[in-house]
């Protein structure tokens, strides 16, 4: 175990993770999330805005939620979207990645949803948690919390209740759990999320007391061989896990650990809470 734990270059993924993390619209640089309600928002530096932002122009956007539609009323004309000037009547859809974005000087928004209700979020390049980022705080790589795991297929899919930061509950149907031993006794884990190449977990343990995030972390895993359908032989390197979003912006709308994946042991490796 010892030679395959010295395979993986555990320097190298964390530093591309702290070079992630504090890229220019990265994580860190998360600094508003403004609930959509029906009728006019406004966004903008001036204070009389639904939403204010420093690094806007005084008045940058008026949305209109309508009929489940979300319109432009108004925009400057420093506010692009794929390249061209935002105009009156324009349509956002809900679209999380960095192409779909409203963009303005150093910042950057988005229309996302979460269960039926809709928000604008917003990341600035120059926000002053990524001017003061620091380096993140690890365990050292530990091979005891390499383990050998099974993967046990459910013959119905398990429901696994799911709620966000926001206190929204969602359900989601996977097909199975896995199955480990640590420190003498037996875990189980149950995936958000599983496809025939990668499981993800969001799972707590002991450490949340006092040394990780108390919401819980991330972890994904290579998909055993054989496939979802059957039982199967993996590997599941909790040395590799690492904090949420939530862990570097109030405003992000993470997943927190479900009562299945809340273990009952610590676990000491991995990412630690970030402190700012």
């Amino acid at each position: 175990m010892r030679s395959v734990l010295a395979q993986t270059n555990y320097a190298a993924e964390r530093a591309e993770r702290e070079q992630d993390l504090s890229r220019p619209f990265g994580w860190v640089s998360l600094v508003a999330l403004q609930h959509l309600a029906t009728g006019v928002t406004t966004v903008g530096s001036a204070k009389e805005n639904s939403l204010v932002l420093k690094h806007a122009p005084a008045h940058l956007l008026e949305l209109d939620v309508y009929d489940g539609e979300v319109l432009v009323r108004v925009a400057d004309p420093s506010l692009k979207l794929h390249g061209e000037t935002v105009t009156r009547g324009t349509k956002l859809s809900a679209a999380e990645n960095d192409g779909s974005a409203l963009t303005s000087g150093s910042l950057r928004l988005w229309l996302i949803q979460r269960g039926d209700q809709r928000y604008l979020r917003v990341k600035d390049s120059e926000a002053p948690a990524l001017k003061h980022f620091h380096a993140l705080l690890w365990y050292a790589p530990n091979p005891r919390y390499r383990v050998a795991a099974q993967w046990v297929p459910d013959v119905v899919p398990h429901k696994l209740k799911v709620i966000n930061k926001l206190g929204q509950a969602t359900v989601v149907s996977v097909p199975g759990h896995v199955e480990f031993e640590l420190d003498g006794k037996k875990q189980s884990l149950v995936p958000l999320e599983a496809n025939a190449q990668s499981l993800w977990f969001v799972f707590r343990d002991q450490t949340y007391l006092n040394d990780t995030d108390q919401g819980g972390r991330f972890l994904t895993v290579k998909a055993p061989r054989t496939g979802l359908d059957h039982v199967g032989e993996l590997e599941i390197d909790f040395n590799e896990a690492v904090n949420p979003p939530c862990a570097y912006s109030p405003y992000a709308t993470c997943p927190l650990a479900s009562a299945e994946n809340r273990l009952t042991v610590a676990i000491p490796a991995g990412e630690k809470r970030y402190k700012p």
